[in-house]
């Protein structure tokens, strides 16, 4: 099948990375079967070490993988699929990666990406499933125009503390202008990943192209 190679136990590691951050999500296995499944169907499908039995990703917690890429590694041993994580949730823990068990950090990054894309989630979770009390839900309630004003007071408030000198106030601002900008790109029916596309084709940073300073854009 597809050259693929299997252990003896007739099974294959997968890898599922989120096709949109690149985030790595979990790591399974496949027999033939899921193989054939996930191909076939274009949803992710594994097989349960545990339970010894094939197993549809999603299909007790609806947290289902849309898969859009499948590649082999250059030893057709290891599967890696990119998928589209409905829910914003992979592990069975309820977090949105079954990476969270940090044993070392080697530089001072944090978060990275990963947080924007959580951001991303659960804004897109609370307005499909609507919490009492939640703000994100009054903001979408009110509309564009409302979360605009929100995001003008923001950057207006981080303005001022980049003013005053306050670099942990600065960074606080900063926090909440992202969240209430993330709101507005929701309402406006637009991904973050947009913005980043964007950026990517200003810097010049694809794959194989060094980042170089950005070209201002012109004004028409």
């Amino acid at each position: 099948m597809y050259d693929l190679k299997f252990g003896s136990d007739g099974l294959i590691p997968a890898i599922a990375v989120d096709a949109a951050t690149n985030e790595v999500l979990m790591q399974a296995y496949m027999n033939e079967e899921a193989v054939e499944k996930t191909l076939e169907t274009g949803e992710a499908y594994y097989w349960s070490r545990s339970r010894k039995k094939l197993w549809h990703k999603g299909e007790e917690s609806g947290h289902f993988q849309k898969v859009k890429s499948v590649f082999a590694d250059c030893d057709r041993d290891c599967l890696l699929l990119y998928v589209e994580q409905v829910g914003g949730i992979a592990c069975h823990t309820g977090s949105r990666s079954c990476f969270f068990n940090e044993i070392k950090r080697f530089d001072d990054m944090p978060g990275n990406v990963r947080v924007l894309r959580v951001l991303s989630n659960t804004i897109k979770d609370r307005a499909e499933h609507p919490k009492e009390g939640s703000y994100t839900d009054y903001l979408l309630a009110k509309g564009v125009e409302k979360i605009c004003k929100k995001v003008g007071e923001e950057s207006t408030e981080a303005v001022i503390a980049a003013m005053k000198g306050d670099n942990r106030e600065l960074s606080n601002e900063i926090a909440d202008l992202f969240y209430h900008l993330f709101v507005l790109m929701f309402a406006r029916g637009i991904d973050y990943t947009d913005a980043l596309k964007v950026l990517e084709e200003r810097h010049d940073c694809g794959a194989d192209t060094p980042a170089r300073e950005a070209k201002p854009v012109k004004k028409k």
